[in-house]
């Protein structure tokens, strides 16, 4: 099987990490296996890596390229559920956040509106398909979906037009759908990027949960650090940058009480710091990978 996934910020990631010889290190978002093999190589093969996806794909391709390095362990599951799985303190993690390049570039994985195929967006191949959710939810619940996820502007005009449509028919493939979203939204919506998506990418995250319980997940793996340690995250739109920036604020809280007392009483002390500003692809990177126009590292370093 051919895997291909183009890595973002690779070696702005890993470097974030601070790697050295020895140690328990995370890449909780394994893909193509770009970070973890730089990683790796960091580490000079000293240590442990845990490689995880949930996608069965990028397992296979992990398990493929990785077949001969011990210091890895590859795991299927998602890194929400780190704190079941990691089974000692970590000195890194890292998370690439968002889908990959192979589940957007395989048609039959249903994530792409640009070519037709089964709609399915769900990168564990597991659960509710993007399909399930078009065809059985009520229009509040779609209109909810596309306003909440992907702050679709034209969220009632779209739901409004997918229950009508799936009166006479299921919608079932992309392209369907991606054609029933451009008639749904006024002309110069369509003239403004593809008017799908939007739509398309709230309906991913509603599959895959990626944005339920992110801050909670986040929390939970800067938890499983040692002191010193770090977690680097990219994210690529402002839903997932404002989740992590939020658990940011919160790990770097100090002191609670109110600025006439004398001394403090609250005991609150920050519990991370960022050790360096937020990163954005070179000019360089962004030629050769026009995804990656949007993508954003941030570090934090616990106490």
């Amino acid at each position: 099987m051919t895997f291909h996934h183009e890595t973002v910020l690779l070696r702005e990631a890993v470097a974030a990490l601070r790697p050295s010889p020895g140690g328990a290190w995370l890449d909780g978002t394994a893909g193509g296996g770009g970070h973890t093999a730089l990683l790796l190589e960091s580490i000079e093969r000293e240590g442990r890596i845990l490689a995880v996806d949930r996608d069965p794909d990028a397992i296979l391709a992990l398990r493929e390229r990785f077949a001969n390095e011990p210091a890895i362990t590859i795991y299927q599951g998602n890194f929400f559920q780190a704190v079941r799985f990691v089974e000692e303190p970590l000195r890194g993690a890292l998370l690439d956040l968002g889908a990959s390049s192979h589940q957007f570039d395989t048609p039959a994985r249903g994530f792409s509106y640009h070519r037709e195929a089964p709609l399915d967006c769900r990168m564990s191949r597991e659960g509710v398909s993007a399909a399930g959710l078009v065809n059985s939810l009520p229009e509040g619940g779609l209109r909810q979906i596309f306003w909440d996820y992907g702050q679709e502007k034209y969220a009632n005009r779209i739901a409004r037009a997918i229950v009508l449509a799936r009166e006479n028919a299921p919608i079932e493939t992309t392209t369907q759908l991606a054609a029933l979203i451009a008639n749904a939204v006024p002309a110069a919506a369509r003239r403004d990027g593809h008017p799908a998506r939007k739509a398309f990418m709230a309906l991913r995250y509603a599959c895959n949960g990626e944005l339920d319980g992110l801050e909670e997940a986040l929390l939970d793996l800067f938890g499983l650090l040692l002191p010193g340690g770090r977690l680097a995250v990219i994210t690529f739109n402002s839903l997932e940058d404002a989740a992590v920036k939020r658990v940011t604020k919160k790990l770097r809280a100090g002191c609670q009480c109110p600025p006439e007392f004398p001394k403090c009483v609250c005991g609150v002390t920050p519990k991370a710091r960022m050790p360096q500003k937020p990163l954005t692809p070179s000019a360089e990177e962004l030629a050769r990978n026009p995804r990656a126009r949007s993508a954003k590292l941030r570090v934090l370093e616990k106490l």
